[in-house]
């Protein structure tokens, strides 16, 4: 049975809210190609795209009940979805900036270049005593050659679009560790 195309999202989100999947899935049908196309429109990397259209369903999963007025969803999923699509920019651009500043300068004394081995080995550790699926995505998303999120999602049983949230995840406990050590003194 199905919910019939004529019901208000006034209707289809109460009765989503009561656990209703069939009221889920119909508004996810109504709107999938408008957050879709909102999101395509930012032009972003497959796997990123992915994730702004997940994270955009999850803050209406999260906030069904703060939408003000039902019968304007679609600009509240096509204004959450930029809004997504804004924060994998800023998110993205910090981990390149990052990347970059990690980039040895090849000018760098003996000494330095000691250190960075050291840093290099205390961070495998840290990624070693992780659990084997974020070892994995550590990995194989960091190796030498990576293989792309399909291959990884494949190999991890994670979905596609989780592996950008997961791979951040990953990133924040790993240095939360390298920074801990630092402190300790290990």
């Amino acid at each position: 049975m199905t919910v019939p195309s004529s019901t208000g999202n006034d209707q289809l989100l109460r009765s989503a809210d009561g656990g209703d999947e069939r009221a889920w899935t119909e508004i996810v049908e109504r709107y999938r190609g408008l957050v879709s196309a909102v999101v395509r429109s930012y032009r972003l990397q497959d796997a990123d795209a992915h994730d702004a259209e997940q994270r955009t369903w999850l803050r209406l999963v999260e906030h069904r009940d703060a939408v003000r007025d039902p019968e304007r969803l679609g600009g509240w999923l096509a204004t959450t979805a930029s809004r997504e699509c804004l924060r994998i920019f800023r998110e993205s651009r910090a981990v390149v900036t990052d990347e970059l500043d990690a980039v040895p300068d090849p000018h760098r004394t003996v000494e330095d270049q000691v250190v960075d081995a050291d840093t290099v080995s205390r961070l495998w550790m840290i990624v070693s005593a992780l659990p084997p699926r974020g070892r994995t995505i550590m990995m194989e998303l960091f190796a030498e050659e990576p293989r792309s999120y399909a291959e990884v999602a494949q190999a991890t049983g994670i979905p596609i679009g989780s592996l950008g949230p997961s791979r951040a995840r990953l990133i924040d406990r790993v240095r939360r560790s390298f920074d801990s050590d630092l402190v300790v003194g290990v």
